[in-house]
């Protein structure tokens, strides 16, 4: 996954939260919670492996 698309996960986890605020749907904002740690590890391992990439190993 590129960044990019971790990135985007991670906005549309957000707006799923904050959705499930102003509908007071507990399961919705959980699910967005969930989405946008997701989102942050696809982006940290995307990082990680640029930096590997780019030391040459």
């Amino acid at each position: 996954m590129s960044k990019a698309k971790a990135k985007a996960k991670q906005v549309k986890g957000k707006l799923k939260e904050t959705t499930g605020k102003a509908v007071d749907d507990k399961s919705m904002q959980a699910e967005g919670r969930s989405e946008q740690i997701l989102g942050k590890v696809q982006e940290t391992a995307e990082k990680a492996s640029d930096r590997v990439k780019k030391s040459g190993r």
